[in-house]
Protein backbone atom coordinates (compact mmCIF):
# COMPACT_ATOMS: atom_id res chain seq x y z
CA UNK A 1 0.00 0.00 0.00
CA UNK A 2 1.64 3.39 -0.56
CA UNK A 3 1.93 6.03 1.85
CA UNK A 4 -0.42 8.96 1.20
CA UNK A 5 0.80 12.80 2.17
CA UNK A 6 -1.72 14.62 4.58
CA UNK A 7 -3.72 16.68 2.62
CA UNK A 8 -3.87 20.62 3.24
CA UNK A 9 -7.43 21.80 4.98
CA UNK A 10 -9.21 23.32 2.61
CA UNK A 11 -8.66 26.93 2.25
CA UNK A 12 -5.27 26.85 3.14
CA UNK A 13 -3.44 29.44 2.13
CA UNK A 14 0.25 29.89 0.77
CA UNK A 15 1.38 33.04 0.80
CA UNK A 16 4.16 33.72 -2.23
CA UNK A 17 4.92 37.80 -1.84
CA UNK A 18 3.60 40.62 -0.01
CA UNK A 19 4.12 44.41 -1.06
CA UNK A 20 4.55 45.77 2.48
CA UNK A 21 5.50 49.69 0.95
CA UNK A 22 1.99 49.34 0.16
CA UNK A 23 0.46 50.05 3.02
CA UNK A 24 3.50 52.19 3.77
CA UNK A 25 2.56 54.56 1.10
CA UNK A 26 -1.13 54.15 0.76
CA UNK A 27 -3.99 54.41 2.71
CA UNK A 28 -6.16 51.52 1.52
CA UNK A 29 -9.83 52.10 2.32
CA UNK A 30 -11.04 48.42 0.84
CA UNK A 31 -9.56 45.31 0.20
CA UNK A 32 -10.78 42.98 -2.64
CA UNK A 33 -9.22 39.74 -3.52
CA UNK A 34 -8.86 38.66 -7.80
CA UNK A 35 -7.97 35.42 -9.27
CA UNK A 36 -4.53 35.41 -11.32
CA UNK A 37 -4.60 34.04 -15.27
CA UNK A 38 -1.02 32.74 -15.52
CA UNK A 39 1.02 30.31 -17.61
CA UNK A 40 2.32 26.92 -16.63
CA UNK A 41 5.80 27.87 -16.41
CA UNK A 42 4.67 31.37 -13.82
CA UNK A 43 2.19 28.83 -11.67
CA UNK A 44 5.64 26.87 -11.34
CA UNK A 45 7.80 29.46 -10.24
CA UNK A 46 5.27 31.20 -8.29
CA UNK A 47 4.70 28.28 -5.87
CA UNK A 48 8.68 28.21 -5.76
CA UNK A 49 7.57 31.84 -4.02
CA UNK A 50 10.08 33.32 -6.83
CA UNK A 51 7.96 36.60 -7.55
CA UNK A 52 8.14 40.48 -6.45
CA UNK A 53 5.43 42.85 -6.41
CA UNK A 54 7.56 45.83 -5.72
CA UNK A 55 6.43 48.55 -8.36
CA UNK A 56 3.60 46.45 -9.33
CA UNK A 57 -0.32 48.06 -10.19
CA UNK A 58 -3.51 47.24 -11.62
CA UNK A 59 -5.92 48.96 -14.17
CA UNK A 60 -9.09 48.88 -15.85
CA UNK A 61 -8.69 48.49 -19.38
CA UNK A 62 -11.97 47.98 -21.36
CA UNK A 63 -13.87 46.09 -19.01
CA UNK A 64 -11.17 43.39 -18.00
CA UNK A 65 -8.64 44.42 -14.84
CA UNK A 66 -5.14 44.13 -15.24
CA UNK A 67 -1.99 43.70 -13.02
CA UNK A 68 1.28 45.19 -14.31
CA UNK A 69 5.27 44.91 -13.60
CA UNK A 70 4.53 42.00 -11.86
CA UNK A 71 7.96 40.28 -11.23
CA UNK A 72 8.17 36.13 -11.86
CA UNK A 73 11.16 35.27 -11.85
CA UNK A 74 11.83 32.17 -14.89
CA UNK A 75 11.19 28.79 -14.30
CA UNK A 76 14.38 26.99 -14.62
CA UNK A 77 13.19 23.17 -16.56
CA UNK A 78 11.00 25.54 -18.51
CA UNK A 79 11.11 24.46 -22.33
CA UNK A 80 10.85 27.21 -25.03
CA UNK A 81 7.46 28.70 -24.10
CA UNK A 82 8.26 29.91 -21.08
CA UNK A 83 6.94 33.27 -19.98
CA UNK A 84 7.79 36.98 -19.76
CA UNK A 85 9.11 37.99 -16.48
CA UNK A 86 7.43 41.65 -16.33
CA UNK A 87 4.40 40.79 -18.63
CA UNK A 88 0.92 42.49 -17.61
CA UNK A 89 -1.50 39.88 -16.34
CA UNK A 90 -5.22 39.51 -16.62
CA UNK A 91 -7.31 39.35 -13.21
CA UNK A 92 -10.59 37.61 -12.91
CA UNK A 93 -13.27 39.54 -11.47
CA UNK A 94 -16.97 39.79 -11.79
CA UNK A 95 -18.06 42.42 -13.72
CA UNK A 96 -20.09 44.42 -11.10
CA UNK A 97 -16.99 44.29 -8.90
CA UNK A 98 -15.46 46.26 -12.26
CA UNK A 99 -17.87 48.68 -12.58
CA UNK A 100 -18.20 49.36 -8.67
CA UNK A 101 -13.86 49.45 -8.76
CA UNK A 102 -14.35 51.96 -12.42
CA UNK A 103 -16.62 54.33 -10.09
CA UNK A 104 -14.16 54.57 -7.25
CA UNK A 105 -11.11 54.88 -9.27
CA UNK A 106 -12.71 57.97 -11.12
CA UNK A 107 -12.83 59.67 -7.74
CA UNK A 108 -9.83 61.67 -7.26
CA UNK A 109 -6.41 60.03 -5.71
CA UNK A 110 -7.71 56.28 -5.77
CA UNK A 111 -5.71 53.60 -7.14
CA UNK A 112 -5.27 50.20 -7.04
CA UNK A 113 -2.31 48.76 -5.47
CA UNK A 114 -1.42 44.53 -5.67
CA UNK A 115 -0.70 43.96 -1.60
CA UNK A 116 -0.49 40.40 -1.49
CA UNK A 117 -0.15 36.71 -3.98
CA UNK A 118 -1.22 33.85 -2.41
CA UNK A 119 -2.25 30.16 -3.56
CA UNK A 120 -5.89 29.50 -1.81
CA UNK A 121 -7.28 26.31 -2.59
CA UNK A 122 -4.68 25.79 -5.14
CA UNK A 123 -5.31 28.47 -6.85
CA UNK A 124 -3.61 31.71 -7.40
CA UNK A 125 -5.23 34.77 -5.98
CA UNK A 126 -3.56 38.46 -5.75
CA UNK A 127 -5.25 41.25 -2.61
CA UNK A 128 -6.14 44.08 -4.23
CA UNK A 129 -6.02 47.06 -2.10
CA UNK A 130 -7.99 50.36 -3.46
CA UNK A 131 -5.53 53.32 -2.17
CA UNK A 132 -5.67 56.69 -1.73
CA UNK A 133 -1.56 58.02 -1.90
CA UNK A 134 -0.31 59.48 1.67
CA UNK A 135 1.91 62.57 1.41
CA UNK A 136 5.23 62.77 3.72
CA UNK A 137 3.80 64.41 6.62
CA UNK A 138 0.59 62.13 6.77
CA UNK A 139 3.28 58.87 6.36
CA UNK A 140 5.27 60.07 9.40
CA UNK A 141 2.09 60.50 11.68
CA UNK A 142 1.19 56.95 10.75
CA UNK A 143 5.03 55.95 11.71
CA UNK A 144 4.46 58.30 15.34
CA UNK A 145 0.78 56.60 15.67
CA UNK A 146 2.24 52.70 15.17
CA UNK A 147 5.40 53.92 17.59
CA UNK A 148 3.36 55.52 19.96
CA UNK A 149 0.74 52.17 20.35
CA UNK A 150 3.75 49.98 20.79
CA UNK A 151 5.66 52.14 23.51
CA UNK A 152 2.31 52.05 24.96
CA UNK A 153 1.73 48.42 25.26
CA UNK A 154 5.27 47.80 26.21
CA UNK A 155 4.47 50.18 29.29
CA UNK A 156 1.23 48.40 29.77
CA UNK A 157 3.15 44.98 30.15
CA UNK A 158 5.91 46.01 32.26
CA UNK A 159 3.37 47.73 34.48
CA UNK A 160 1.77 43.79 35.04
Amino acid sequence: MSKRRPSKPPGAELLVCRNPQATHAYEIVERIEAGLVLQGSEVKSLRQRRASLEGAYASIVGSEVFLHKMHVAPYEQATVFAHEPKQSRKLLLHRAQIERLRGKLAQQGFTLIPLSVYFKGGVAKVELGLGKGRKKGDQRQELRRKADAAEARDAMKRRR
